[in-house]
């Protein structure tokens, strides 16, 4: 896929039925913190009302295809921020997350100037999840196990970092 055609960009209330296809899908939400989306109304919702600080729509073509997120942390934690992701399951494989998540991270340390961390946690069973970090420049620092409930079940873990010195990856190999 050209990286040219891939943008991230706000959502917008016209993102509506694109959101529902991908965010309506369990096999896309079943590993992010996001509950699978079952109505225009709560898509609506998601695109008016999300507490998520930072959000982004991958886009093909202007069409919102996934998200990239960034929570970043307060207080004493204020220097790092979670990365998440999700794609429409019809996009897997064609190394657009990676390239979305490499456009979203100078974004992401501009806009919070504090943040010298970025970091993932990522299901320790969710191989295409660490290829796609990897393959935007961060660090495998380890695996936790049991770490924390998720949609019902104890998930291990495995954390990634990058840090605001590294150098990330062009977006074309």
């Amino acid at each position: 896929m050209e990286s040219t055609r891939i943008t991230l960009r706000p959502y917008r209330s016209t993102d509506v039925d694109d959101l529902l296809l991908w965010g309506g899908d369990d096999r896309v939400t079943k590993s992010i913190h996001f509950n699978t989306l079952t109505s225009k109304e709560d898509a609506l919702t998601f695109i008016e009302k999300s507490s998520i600080p930072w959000r982004r729509s991958i886009c093909i073509d202007d069409r919102s295809i996934g998200i990239v997120v960034a929570r970043p942390g307060s207080d004493d934690d204020r220097c790092r921020a979670e990365i998440g992701y999700a794609l429409a399951v019809d996009y897997w494989g064609q190394g657009i997350t990676p390239k979305a998540v490499k456009m979203a991270i100078p974004l992401i340390f501009n806009d919070f100037p504090e943040i010298v961390r970025l970091q993932a946690l990522s299901d320790a069973n969710n191989r295409a999840s660490h290829r796609v970090l990897e393959k935007a420049g961060f660090v495998k620092e380890g695996m936790f196990r049991k770490y924390f409930y998720f949609k019902g079940e104890i998930k291990d873990v495995v954390l990634y970092s990058l840090l605001s010195t590294d150098s990330v990856p062009s977006l074309d190999p």
